[in-house]
């Protein structure tokens, strides 16, 4: 039988990562084995935002890479089919109407059961369940209705969902069961939760993937860190590609445990993955990422910047501090000591000097002028860094006046050394 699970997304403001987290569950344990991934968007209208919400969905999902087979479904297309079944089984005696609406008849004895994948055997006695209406007196169905409808027609075999649905399926398994519907494979994987132990939300920061996107993250890394937010290969990596994920992951494996999203080692991670990008490709992103931004800077000199940083930054947001004395003049830093100026004259000379105008040339001409002066390479090349950069903090100091070029280097050289003067 053909794995088939879906996605379920309701159209109501942007992509919660949360919700993004259980969809990667879904698309890695059907794309494991082959199988297929829907995507059903649960409207209760048609308007424009609902339209709105659905293409930044679409886009979101894309840009992790999270693939879907068809087109997107949505619920309300099914309506009629629903109030059909809903006639139906008021016609066999499981519903009937009260009011103008329809209520489903739960069973009042016994329990309803199921094998949870994460979570074990849960049971819950029926005499808890009230008759829930299914199917509201405008003709709307509510979505303890709809939801296992559209499972049943879409041949849906594995419902992968968050932990605040447990209550929801003793409540739909009996409406299946009505139905005569064969029961899907139920897995409730577990909340994911801020650093105060409570449940994400906007109060925790970024909470769509569009926020990640435009803070400089990169899909690799979201999908590599939201995979382990509740599941784990072993005690130990933390690191995986795509291709690991759709080699490793099991769903058996996914724990009921909440899983705390942690900004530090999301960072870290989109760190490690930056890190492994070949040169080439790096650059790109760079490049792609200053666009979105409304960067105009040059994109060559940008792309020779990009392994200047490569080893430096964790987010691609962090890239423009880095190098902004590349593309923006820089004001005379007053950390600046004041005996520096006769570091910044000598740097001066050595440069107007320097033939060709390369790392290689700059690194020993400056390393003679520490010699010279008696000082530690350090001592000596601080001075310099902050006068033509702006800043303590940059990338290889040689390399950056190489980009720079001797003009500007000098220009800014003399223009540091007369302000300590």
């Amino acid at each position: 039988m053909t794995v088939r699970v879906r996605m379920a997304p309701s159209p109501t403001g942007l992509l919660h990562i949360g919700s993004v987290r259980t969809f990667l569950f879904n698309w890695l344990h059907a794309r494991a084995q082959d199988g297929e991934v829907l995507l059903r968007i649960e409207n209760t209208d048609t308007s424009r935002e609902v339209a709105e919400a659905t293409d930044q969905i679409q886009r979101s999902l894309a840009w992790l890479g999270i693939d879907w087979d068809g087109d997107a479904r949505f619920q309300l297309d099914r309506m009629e089919e629903a109030q059909r079944f809903a006639r139906q089984l008021v016609e066999e005696g499981k519903a009937y109407e009260e009011e103008g609406a329809i209520r489903f008849r739960m069973p009042d004895e016994g329990t309803t059961g199921w094998d949870d994948v994460v979570r074990g055997r849960i049971e819950v006695e029926n005499e808890n369940l009230d008759d829930l209406i299914i199917l509201r007196s405008d003709g709307r169905p509510t979505y303890n209705f709809a939801n296992p409808v559209d499972d049943m027609l879409d041949g849906i075999t594995h419902v992968i969902r968050g932990q605040d649905h447990v209550s929801n399926t003793p409540r739909q398994i009996p409406i299946l069961r009505a139905l005569g519907a064969e029961l899907p494979t139920y897995a409730h994987v577990p909340d994911v939760l801020g650093s105060d132990g409570k449940k994400l939300s906007k109060r925790h920061g970024a909470q769509s993937v569009e926020d990640f996107r435009e803070q400089g993250y990169i899909p690799e890394a979201v999908v590599n860190f939201l995979a382990r937010l509740g599941w784990a290969y072993d005690d130990k990596t933390e690191v995986f590609s795509r291709d690991d994920l759709l080699r490793l992951f099991r769903l058996d494996r996914v724990s009921p445990s909440p899983a705390v999203f942690d900004y530090d080692k999301l960072a870290w991670l989109n760190g490690v993955h930056l890190r492994n990008l070949p040169a080439d490709e790096y650059a790109d992103r760079v490049v792609a990422y200053l666009r979105e931004q409304g960067s105009d800077w040059d994109e060559e000199l940008v792309r020779q910047a990009a392994p200047l940083v490569q080893e430096k930054i964790e987010t691609l947001s962090q890239f423009p501090d880095y190098v902004r004395f590349l593309f923006e003049d820089v004001k005379p830093d007053p950390s600046l000591a004041d005996g520096s100026a006769p570091v910044l004259a000598e740097a001066e000379s050595a440069l107007a000097g320097a033939d060709p105008f390369d790392a290689e040339t700059i690194e020993r001409e400056l390393r003679g002028l520490a010699t010279r002066l008696d000082l530690k390479p350090r001592e000596a090349f601080q001075p310099i860094r902050i006068a033509v950069t702006g800043s303590k903090v940059s990338p290889g100091l040689f390399e950056s006046l190489e980009l720079l070029g001797r003009e500007r280097s000098l220009r800014r050289l003399r223009a540091a050394r007369a302000a300590t003067a």
